[in-house]
């Protein structure tokens, strides 16, 4: 009866097809059976950017959601773009992706770029065997986890300055979460599963490597993340003033100013 009432004030969630309809289809790279949303700008040498959402399909499979199956989900991506080399930035999640690929397959990353990062470790740590049952993630997502308040409080919280945070802003996030798939999504980043806790040891990371932190950021505390870094045999720390989780968002001029001599560096 709970979830009946709960679930009468849910939020709704579009079909993937009618979510992509209106980008155009070279957007999309397949990989196995799933379709990967992918943008791509510039010319040069390529650099991949690994950040926490889009209009990629979300699969059923909770396997597609552990480390080894972003894992291949990324590499799949260029291997059909014909990409064998590239210098890789990750944001937040993104970030803990990054540094497992570098670690894993260092010869196809050259240099890294981390953005208020985690470690890969978050993933195993923060599941929760709540989430074994599909209806109690649906029941999360639909009618908390995807409303406009969650949303909006998550940005405030990544954001310094919460006057950035929008009802345009919220809307923008909303449209590209709120999609067919959301619930497994969940489910399987979230949910247990049988893929052992992944431990990094960030002294076997070779490439030269810049960390990027907002000195404000009230997800993942600056001095540890400094701390954290250190260890990063060829790494480099800057932080940028009055700036939350998300720097290359909320202060793009100083983002750009720390990261694109790192990037250009032949």
């Amino acid at each position: 009866m709970l979830a009946c009432a709960a679930l009468a004030g849910c939020v709704s969630l579009r079909p993937w097809n009618e979510a992509a309809q209106g980008l155009a289809p070279e957007r999309f790279v397949r990989v196995g059976e799933q379709l990967v949303s992918v943008e791509q700008a510039g010319e040069g040498q390529p650099l991949v950017l690994l950040h926490g959402f889009g209009y990629t399909q979300r699969p059923r499979e909770r396997s597609a959601y552990t480390l080894d199956g972003q894992e291949r989900l990324v590499l799949g991506v260029l291997d059909q773009l014909g990409i064998d080399r590239a210098r890789l930035a990750g944001h937040s999640y993104g970030g803990g992706l990054a540094l497992h690929l570098a670690a894993t397959h260092p010869g196809r990353f050259e240099r890294l770029l981390l953005i208020d990062n985690t470690l890969p470790l978050f993933a195993s740590a923060r599941r929760s065997p709540l989430f074994r049952w599909r209806w109690v993630s649906n029941l999360a997502v639909r009618t908390f986890g995807l409303s406009d308040s969650r949303i909006a409080w998550g940005l405030r919280e990544s954001y310094h300055d919460d006057t950035l945070v929008t009802p345009e802003l919220v809307g923008d996030y909303a449209k590209r979460l709120r999609i067919e798939g959301a619930v497994d999504a969940f489910r399987g980043l979230i949910g247990p599963s049988d893929e052992p806790p992944r431990e990094l040891d960030l002294a076997t990371i070779r490439q030269p490597t810049l960390v990027v932190w907002g000195e404000e950021d009230r997800l993942i505390d600056v001095a540890g993340a400094r701390e954290r870094s250190a260890a990063i045999p060829g790494g480099r720390f800057v932080s940028i003033p009055d700036c939350g989780h998300a720097p290359m968002e909320e202060c793009p001029e100083a983002f750009l100013e720390a990261v694109l001599p790192f990037l250009e560096a032949p």
